[in-house]
């Protein structure tokens, strides 16, 4: 009897243990971070398209949370991943530029997101997390900045900030784990990339960052998506149209094989877009919010932000309060189970106790942006604009969601409080790292001046 009792409490303790390392891992989902590149807010049909079927897009949007008042950091590649990826405001560690040739004057070996920042990457490798890039990186070519030394368990892809589609003849494919094979079509590369990643470390918890290059130019897409869109009459939408429809459903192949390997339940996915569309250049279209890619204006950093974790997130909640996309790192770092300590800082928050309703509070009382020649802050619902070359321009938001109606001389006292709130953080920031070319001065201010499309183009 004796032996009998010390075997059933053997039993039990190794079916204790079992159970506790079982619960252990679930708390730590995997994280699936989708960015798009230079996608228009309005070239989803979540978001009113009736020229593409992004339905992948669409379900984990209806399945997930919609933040529809979603913000990035910065309205270009660079500077919107830096801040994405570190939960910091880049202009706080000077990162506000793009990143092209180095300027005159500048020390080419800052050319990059500065060693002194922490990646969530490398916040969640120190959680036991197994990390993967799959694509754009646009942090920095030189071989401090690599993703490797930032984080980056494996990486497939590459450190510039574009990619031809079709070949790897001018610019190759980077890969630490395998030999590369020859490019098809990238964006369908990059999916089966995400595929095997996915199903390579599913018994352990992972973080990928799946960073698509589509729809940013070169304008290219395959023979198949062009026919499905050959209704519409201008080229190059008509291109985009099919790289979009191309992105959708390779997150459609990668939400499939969470399915299938039965990893739904411990995942969370997130998807968003670097910066808003550049309506000129990739005939993308932000409607109904002016401006693209480039300038302050809602067309420029309010994007698609949606999260999506099965059984763990409300099933098609529609989150209104305005976030950015700093949020992301800090929410993944609690999720992954860290401990915010003095070293581990956030300008961002994490956004679960505002989903599950814990906090009925607002995220952020204010948002700041700093960007070459343009700065802006939205508090509450009213957003201002600093340009060189004019007056301060004033929105209310909820009227005004298109920003044709500057109120600025009509609001004088709130003109004024905004500009001196913008100013007294703008003067704390640091210099920049390193500049873009000057050229680029004149035409983001260009931007501001150009008509964009407010309402959808029929089917």
């Amino acid at each position: 009897m004796k032996r009998l009792i010390l075997i059933l409490c053997s039993v039990c303790l190794i079916l204790f243990v079992f159970n506790a390392f079982g619960q252990q891992k679930n708390d730590k989902p995997n994280i699936i971070l989708i960015v798009a590149d230079d996608l228009g807010y309005g070239d989803l049909s979540l978001n009113g398209s009736k020229q593409i079927k992004t339905s992948n897009i669409d379900r984990l949007a209806n399945e997930g949370v919609n933040f529809t008042q979603g913000y990035v950091s910065a309205p270009v590649c660079s500077p919107s991943r830096a801040g994405l990826l570190t939960g910091r405001n880049q202009v706080h560690f000077g990162h506000d530029n793009n990143i092209g040739g180095n300027q005159p004057g500048f020390n080419s070996q800052y050319l990059g997101l500065p060693l002194t920042e922490t990646t969530i990457a490398t916040r969640l490798q120190d959680l036991g997390y197994t990390t993967g890039l799959i694509g754009k990186w646009h942090l920095g070519t030189a071989p401090q900045f690599h993703p490797l030394k930032r984080g980056f368990d494996e990486f497939w892809g590459y450190t510039e900030g574009g990619h031809d589609y079709f070949s790897s003849k001018r610019r190759s494919i980077e890969c630490n784990y395998k030999k590369v094979q020859p490019i098809t079509y990238l964006t369908d590369d990059k999916g089966d990339e995400c595929i095997d990643f996915i199903k390579r470390h599913k018994n352990e918890p992972f973080f990928l960052f799946a960073s698509f290059n589509a729809p940013h130019t070169p304008m290219q897409a395959t023979r198949a998506d062009l026919e499905l869109f050959k209704n519409i009459k201008d080229e190059k939408r008509r291109t985009y149209c099919a790289m979009v429809h191309r992105l959708d459903v390779n997150i459609g192949r990668i939400c499939k094989t969470l399915e299938e390997e039965g990893l739904e339940e411990n995942t969370l996915i997130v998807f968003i877009s670097d910066n808003g569309g550049p309506v000129g250049s990739n005939a993308s279209i932000n409607a109904p919010y002016n401006g693209q890619k480039g300038t302050l204006l809602e067309g420029g950093i309010h994007v698609p932000f949606i999260m999506n974790w099965k059984g763990k997130l409300p099933l098609g909640k529609i989150y209104k309060n305005p976030v950015t996309a700093l949020d992301f790192a800090p929410t993944f770092f609690e999720l992954a189970g860290g401990v915010k300590t003095d070293k581990v800082n956030f300008d961002g928050v994490s956004l679960m106790p505002y989903i599950t309703g814990k906090n009925i509070n607002k995220p952020h009382k204010r948002l700041n942006w700093r960007f070459t020649i343009s700065a802006a802050i939205r508090e509450g619902d009213w957003k201002l604009i600093r340009l060189p070359d004019r007056l301060p321009m004033l929105y209310y938001l909820p009227e005004d969601v298109s920003e044709q109606n500057n109120v600025s001389l009509k609001n004088i006292t709130r003109t004024k409080a905004l500009l001196k709130k913008l100013g007294d953080w703008d003067v704390q920031q640091p210099h920049p790292i390193f500049l873009e070319g000057y050229e680029w001065k004149a035409r983001q201010l260009d931007f501001y001046d150009n008509k964009y499309p407010l309402k959808q183009p029929s089917e």
